[in-house]
């Protein structure tokens, strides 16, 4: 059992003395090209993903723009139409259902100081 074992010392590790150089060539360049998709890949993948990921910033800061605006219209005593129509409960006065990029353009006819807290 134990001759079944034995490897013979002189054909350890050693590949055929034949080798298709150009079959090794053409593999290498078809795995480069490869490599080379899948990182373009990737790039787009990431490039999307910082796009939208700067998209919900600006949807953020839009938004709070909108309630610095709000609160400094508060703090001078004014109350802005959207939160009487919340307060109220009559949603439906309001021309922007949700959209917080609607509402932050619709906010900025109201008067406002400058200064923030």
């Amino acid at each position: 059992l134990d001759t079944g074992k034995v490897k013979k010392p002189g054909k350890r590790g050693r590949k055929p003395a034949k080798i298709d150089l150009k079959a090794k060539l053409e593999r290498s360049r078809q795995s480069a090209r490869e490599c080379r998709a899948r990182k373009k890949l990737r790039y787009q993948y990431l490039e999307e993903l910082v796009s939208s990921k700067e998209r919900a910033i600006c949807a953020l800061r839009e938004e709070l723009e909108m309630y610095k605006q709000w609160c400094s219209a508060m703090d001078q005593g004014k109350i802005p139409s959207e939160i009487k129509a919340l307060l109220t409960g009559d949603e439906q006065k309001l021309p922007q259902s949700g959209s917080s990029t609607k509402t932050s353009k619709n906010s900025k006819n109201h008067s406002i100081s400058s200064s923030t807290a």
